[in-house]
This record gives C-alpha cells, sequence and structure tokens, in this order.
C-alpha cells in the first residue's frame, strides 16, 4: 500500500510563506530616526560600521538594541552580523532599549606600570567614592598609553595623568570629559615629497637611502622597510596602505608621543605617508587609531584637513600627481588590532580576527588587495633620511648596531617618558643618561625590554645592548622598545601574572591555544608555588598552535619566571 503525502500549497499558511518583515528585531520608526540622525554624513557602507557604532555609543552612552537593529537596516547588514562586531570591541556597550546609562564612564588603567602606581587601589577607591553616583561608572581598563605619568585614568574621553579620587572628580565638577585640543605642530614645507615630485630624486633612489639607513618596522616586528616598499611595489595594482597607530603593548607610548610633538610630529609622518605611496603606487589609505587617543584623532583630523589644501597646490604644480586617498579610522578598543592582519579586518568593519598566513598582508590585505602595513613612527624617519641621507641614520648606534631608537620607560625611574637614543644602549645607561636614575628608595631588581610580550629579565641583564634580535638568547625581544623598570619592593611573578590577565583579557578568542591557554595559565599563576612542568607545556602548545604573536608570545613573561626568577615561585 502507497502512502500519499499531500504537499502544501506555497499560497498557504506555513514555513514556505514568504516572508513580509526581515528577521529578527523590527525596526521601530523612532530607532530609525535617530541612527539617521546620529549618523547623517557617514556613508552607509559595511566597512564603516565601526564608525558608525562609535556615531550611536558617543552620543547615548551605549549601544541599545533597537539602535543596532536600524544600524543594520541602514547598512544592509544582518542583524547579527551587526551584533557580533559591536560585542567584540571592548569600548563599545549594549544595552536594553530603555536601560538606564552612565553619563561619564571612568577607565581607570591597572595594567603593569600603572599597577605598580596603585592603579588598582585608586580604582577600589574612585569605586568607593562615586558609590550612588548613577551619573558616574568606574571600570579597570587595559593599558592607555600613558605609562609615564601612571596611574593614569580617561574621564570620559578625557585622559588623566597622575590620576587620582581628587583629580576625577574635579574633572567630572568641571564638565571636562572631552578631549583635550591639542596645539597644531609646526607646519611642513613636504620638500622631500616635492623633491620627489619635481624629479630631483626618484623612486629608486628613495628606495636605495631607505636600504642605506637601515630603517626597519618600528611597530615591533622590525621588518626591513625597503623590503616591504619593493614586495608591495612589485604587486599588481590597486595597491592599498595601513598605518597602524593601535600601540596597545602594555609599556609603550612613543607613537603618541611623536605624533603629538610640536616639532614636526603629525605632519613629518603624513609626509613620510606621501613620499611611501608615490614610490609604491598606494591608491588608498587607512590611518588606524586607537581609541584611547582622543586628542590625537582631532590634532589628525585637523592635520588632513589642512593637508588637502597642501595636496590641491602640488596637484596643481605637477602634473599628473594623483595623491592617495587617505582615510582616518578609529579603534574601539582591542589590543588584538595591533596585529595587522587584525587590524585589516577591522578596517573591513568586522571583528578584529587575526587572519591565517600565507597569504601575508603584502600580497594580500585590506578588500584583498596588496597592502603596506606601516608604523607611524616608521613613515616618520623617511623625511629625515631623504634629508640626512641613509648613512647618517644607519651610522648612529652603539656596540656595533645600527640607528636610533624610540624607548618608552616607565616604572621605578625618577624621569619617564620616550627616549631617542641609540641602538645597542643598554638598560643601564637608558637609565642613567635619558631617565634620570632609579626612583628614590629602588633599586634595579629587573626590567621588561619589550612590553608584555618581549619577557622580563633580571638586573644582571642590565648591560645587555638593547637593539632588534639581542635578546634572543635570553628568551626575550625588544619589540616596541617599551621599558618597564622594576625596584627590589616588585616581584616578577607578580609582574608577570598582570601581563598574563591582560593577555587574557585581550585575546580575541578564535584559536583554543591563546583563549584556554591564557585563561589556564592566570590560573596556574596564581598558586603558590607554579607547577613548572605543566607551565612548561602549556607554553609550548601555545607558542606552536596559537594563530598570531598574541598567543605566542603570552608565554613570554611565564618562561622568564621560570629561568631567571625561580626563587620567587618555588619551595
Amino acid at each position: 500500500m502507497t502512502t500519499v503525502i499531500p504537499i502544501r500549497p506555497l499560497d498557504t499558511p506555513g514555513r514556505n510563506r514568504p516572508r513580509h518583515t526581515p528577521k529578527g528585531r523590527q525596526v521601530a520608526p523612532e530607532a530609525r530616526a535617530r541612527a539617521e540622525v546620529l549618523c547623517s554624513g557617514l556613508a552607509p557602507r559595511a566597512d564603516l560600521l565601526i564608525e558608525h557604532l562609535h556615531r550611536l555609543q558617543d552620543a547615548e552612552g551605549a549601544l541599545r538594541h533597537g539602535h543596532l537593529a536600524a544600524l543594520a537596516e541602514r547598512l544592509r547588514l544582518s542583524q547579527v552580523e551587526v551584533f557580533e562586531v559591536a560585542s567584540f570591541y571592548h569600548h563599545f556597550e549594549i544595552v536594553d532599549d530603555s536601560a538606564a546609562v552612565p553619563d561619564t564612564v571612568v577607565r581607570v588603567c591597572t595594567s603593569l606600570s600603572c599597577a605598580m602606581a596603585g592603579g588598582e587601589t585608586l580604582l577600589a577607591d574612585l569605586q568607593g567614592a562615586l558609590a550612588g553616583d548613577a551619573s558616574v561608572r568606574a571600570q579597570a581598563a587595559p593599558c592607555i598609553g600613558q605609562c609615564h605619568v601612571a596611574p593614569a585614568a580617561c574621564v570620559g574621553q578625557r585622559q588623566l595623568p597622575h590620576a587620582s579620587v581628587a583629580g576625577v572628580q574635579e574633572l567630572l565638577a568641571r564638565g571636562e570629559t572631552g578631549p583635550r585640543h591639542l596645539p597644531m605642530p609646526a607646519p611642513s614645507d613636504f620638500r622631500q615629497l616635492r623633491r620627489l615630485l619635481s624629479g630631483d630624486i626618484d623612486a629608486d633612489q628613495v628606495l636605495a637611502e631607505l636600504k642605506a639607513s637601515n630603517l626597519r618596522g618600528l611597530g615591533g616586528a622590525g621588518f626591513p622597510a625597503w623590503r616591504k616598499w619593493e614586495t608591495v611595489r612589485a604587486q599588481p595594482g590597486p595597491r592599498h596602505m595601513v598605518v597602524n597607530i593601535d600601540e596597545g603593548e602594555v609599556g609603550t607610548f612613543k607613537d603618541w608621543q611623536v605624533l603629538g610633538s610640536a616639532q614636526a610630529g603629525a605632519p613629518q609622518m603624513l609626509e613620510g605617508l606621501l613620499v611611501a605611496a608615490q614610490v609604491v603606487g598606494i591608491e588608498h589609505v587607512w590611518i588606524y587609531l586607537r581609541d584611547e587617543y582622543h586628542d590625537l584623532r582631532g590634532l589628525l583630523a585637523r592635520e588632513l584637513g589642512a593637508l588637502d589644501s597642501k595636496l590641491r597646490s602640488l596637484i596643481a604644480q605637477h602634473t599628473g600627481y594623483t595623491p592617495p586617498r587617505i582615510e582616518l579610522r578609529r579603534g574601539a578598543g582591542a589590543y588584538i588590532c595591533g596585529e595587522e592582519s587584525a587590524l585589516i579586518e577591522s578596517v573591513e568593519g568586522r571583528r578584529g580576527l587575526p587572519r591565517l598566513k600565507p597569504p601575508i598582508v603584502a600580497l594580500h590585505g585590506v578588500f584583498g588587495r596588496p597592502t603596506l602595513a606601516h608604523n607611524p613612527e616608521t613613515l616618520w624617519w623617511v623625511p629625515k633620511i631623504l634629508e640626512q641621507g641613509g648613512a647618517w641614520l644607519a651610522g648612529q648606534g652603539r656596540r656595533g648596531r645600527s640607528g636610533l631608537r624610540r624607548f618608552s620607560v616607565s616604572g621605578r625611574v625618577k624621569q619617564p617618558g620616550v627616549f631617542l637614543a641609540p641602538a645597542g644602549i643598554t638598560l643601564r645607561e637608558l637609565i642613567d643618561e635619558h631617565a634620570g636614575g632609579m626612583a628614590e628608595g629602588h633599586t634595579l631588581y629587573g626590567y621588561l625590554p619589550g612590553g608584555a610580550s618581549g619577557g622580563i629579565l633580571p638586573a644582571s641583564l642590565a648591560d645587555v645592548p638593547l637593539d632588534f634580535d639581542t635578546l634572543a638568547e635570553h628568551g626575550a625581544f625588544i619589540g616596541s622598545m617599551a621599558v618597564v623598570v622594576m625596584g627590589q619592593h616588585d616581584t616578577a611573578r607578580g609582574a608577570a601574572l598582570n601581563l598574563m590577565q591582560f593577555f587574557e583579557h585581550e585575546s580575541c578568542g578564535q584559536c583554543t591555544p591563546c583563549r584556554a591557554g591564557t585563561t589556564k595559565a592566570v590560573q596556574l599563576m596564581q598558586a603558590p608555588v607554579w607547577d613548572a612542568p605543566l607551565l612548561g607545556e602549556l607554553s609550548q602548545v601555545m607558542r606552536d598552535a596559537s594563530i598570531c604573536g598574541l598567543g605566542q608570545a603570552a608565554p613570554n613573561p611565564v618562561d622568564s619566571v621560570l629561568r631567571f626568577f625561580p626563587h620567587e615561585v618555588s619551595v
């Protein structure tokens, strides 16, 4: 006997009926109108999703569900796409439509330099002082790039050096929660760019000077700059560039100082950018700025505005010159976006998840095109090299090392700050010649030569030259040259735990070795006696199997403690 199963006609009620409304939350007219007002002037493009989210967050103090639905409609994205991006970045907060949100969020840095200066105590005191005031919320934050003025805080969008409860309350009382207006740097005549456009020097000569200078990428990896330029230049167009100003490495603040300098600063970086664009054949540039640097965002926006008229003049003077299109993009509180492929994902309007390699971004970067990725300081050096000659920069240095390096120095020194010093200088020389010596009551116990991921070295290695490749035998590296100095009252195990908690917080969660490994390491490191064999196995797995440098380098502080400070973690 055959059983006949009736087929439901398509025009009858049921699962196959065409939908007349979109899936998910329905967009209320008032939410749609509000989103349109707040996002006016922004092109409704998916790659600008994060910029749209900032508009909503800045105005409303949080991201409301109804507004996110309206934003998805505006950008023609699914609501889940918008939600997953909004929930990925730390500076976005998602709330119900009717939820009350504070007028101001105070972010107190509790990363290593600020923790050493009492950041955690400040946070507890501030939360106590503000208890009962629904208009303000104080919360912990990872490094905000103000390590030299620790403890530091962000009151809304106003950075507060040497923060205190009284200082925070004073800013709140005055309503000074917006970014400071930094003075414009001294203007640049863009002489080296003009030389290039006029034919006084050509692209090959620029590359030759760059090669002679031995300029290396100053964001941490130290890859030869000229080789990046040649690699991207050799690819078919269109070619792109990203400028990585997402210096979230604990202890790093040199880019903030370089760009905010009254002498040259941002204009010199922009000239280096334009020279690179002309030599390599770049059509589109994205400048990606970390969200903690609100002051710099205003400064760079004004500089780019002034640049427009300067470029129009150059176009008029030099027939055929087509400058690149430049966009300033705003990060949203994600250390992982300092990794160049994660940054590119963010530029494209997505979560900052590092890409698997190969291919490298020089071959397959923004929107799949060959992309030159540079740190702003690297570009800052380009006009200087063309003015002075590559041999001039290569001739600097000590102990056989070549070049000049900017060190961010914080911790137990008298005068923390950014110091331009010869490559190959030692930690002891750096402290004595530039940082005013050790702080009163402190003697050198250990130091971080390269921020959170560069390892921790003992005082006995304070005479090792500091430069790329000089610390590898000690299981450390110089990275972005973020030096945090520890005194005899500090412990390496305490520093390592603080750093691992930072990595746990900042892991993007994409790969298990990093996501689970940092959490497991934090648990193991809180034991009075460390399980060295287990931590060693965990370290090896994270190094071998993590997708990007965060997971691969996160075990460095742990390995350093076991190697150089075993007395702190053993019986």
